[in-house]
């Protein structure tokens, strides 16, 4: 690392590299289609992706782990389009993931650090997991280095920030109730540089390879919610794309896992599905290769890419939503469907924006300024 050789390597377009894999242009403008089809693009949009990545440099990407499972990294490997080799082992430069990397030890932080040193201002920074500030941050480490310090080490140089994975964009497990280490999501840490935020327990992997492609292409974060979300893919609830919503506009619900309205695939509302107020494409982009989502396998939607899903409440408990009236409780899909559902999750909706905008808030333009 940090040879001419590499430099050269970095200096490739994407466009060199699919030709050298002896990818037609006819090839070419068919991945230029996926690519438009992964990110929510118009068909349009399709010369415009291919301009961008007739220019596009392989960028640097530096992938911090903190307090977290490895689900999210297990989530990426099983990405399909486009595939974690192909994306990011391919087009972009991997320069240090603990999980994926063979280095270890010594070797191992000199790669972050070259990478950093090399690509200052340059390059992506992907992180997954809470970061623990409780003591000084000592319950999370490093290389004998703390996960807040290493954060913000890395953070400094980087052109822009990818939270993956509800730990690392909103806290998730560990920042849940009594949050013994103090965890905290990266953008209340880090409050200078783009961010965005692809929450999920663990995320859809096409989301994450979504975002990567997105950058890759234009150089920059793709348009965001209020939470700071790829709009592309958190624009809309799973209730709003359930292939069961039409049971839920009739009033068909499922009582139990084993009753009649489950063996027909009735609603599963009553049953504690989250979908009314969760945003997020698992019910469009699916999971294994686009073969199902947990609605779909007759469980109910956890919520897990909202904030503080793991505190909300029983998993199993139907969504209720205080309305003006605190002394009252509207609790929707009981006869009136899709009037109150819409109503209810805007005012969820509304409510977590009004308390989260103050760490959430990305501009797009201050990643274009920086590269």
């Amino acid at each position: 690392m940090g040879s001419a050789v590499e430099q050269n390597v970095r200096a490739i377009t994407v466009a060199d590299r699919l030709r050298a894999q002896g990818i037609s242009r006819r090839g070419f403008l068919k991945f230029c289609a996926s690519t438009a089809s992964l990110m929510a693009l118009s068909p349009a949009m399709v010369p415009a992706i291919a301009r961008a990545l007739e220019n596009a440099r392989r960028p640097s990407v530096i992938w911090l782990s903190f307090q977290e499972c490895t689900g999210c990294t297990e989530s990426l490997t099983r990405s399909h389009s486009p595939s974690v080799e192909s994306l990011i082992l391919e087009q972009v430069s991997l320069d240090y993931h603990h999980t994926l990397q063979a280095a270890s030890g010594e070797a191992a932080e000199l790669a972050r650090e070259t990478a950093m040193q090399e690509n200052q201002g340059k390059y992506l920074l992907v992180v997954d997991g809470s970061i623990p500030v409780k003591d000084g941050g000592v319950y999370s480490t490093i290389a004998g280095i703390t996960n807040v310090d290493m954060l913000n080490e890395v953070a400094a140089g980087a052109a822009a920030i990818i939270a993956v994975g509800s730990c690392a964009a909103f806290g998730g497990i560990g920042h849940a109730r009594p949050n013994p280490t103090g965890a905290m999501p990266v953008s209340e840490i880090v409050t200078d540089k783009p961010i965005v935020n692809v929450s999920g327990c663990p995320p859809i992997p096409t989301v994450i390879t979504g975002v990567l492609a997105h950058f890759l292409t234009f150089n920059k974060l793709p348009d965001l919610d209020d939470l700071g979300r790829p709009l592309a893919f958190f624009g809309q609830s799973i209730h709003d794309r359930c292939y069961r919503r039409p049971f839920y506009d009739k009033g068909l619900f499922a009582e139990s896992f084993d009753d009649e309205g489950a063996r027909k695939g009735w609603c599963l509302y009553r049953l504690g599905c989250k979908g009314p107020a969760t945003y997020n494409a698992c019910a469009t982009t699916k999971w294994n290769q686009g073969t199902s989502f947990p609605i779909e396998a007759g469980h109910p939607c956890l919520g897990c890419s909202e904030p503080d899903f793991w505190d909300m409440g029983s998993f199993y408990r139907a969504l209720s939503i205080p309305t003006e009236d605190t002394t009252r409780t509207l609790v929707y899909g009981v006869g009136t469907g899709a009037v109150l559902g819409a109503a209810a999750a805007a005012v969820a909706r509304s409510r977590k924006s009004k308390a989260k905008a103050a760490h959430y808030k990305v501009s797009v333009n201050d990643l274009e300024e920086s590269t």
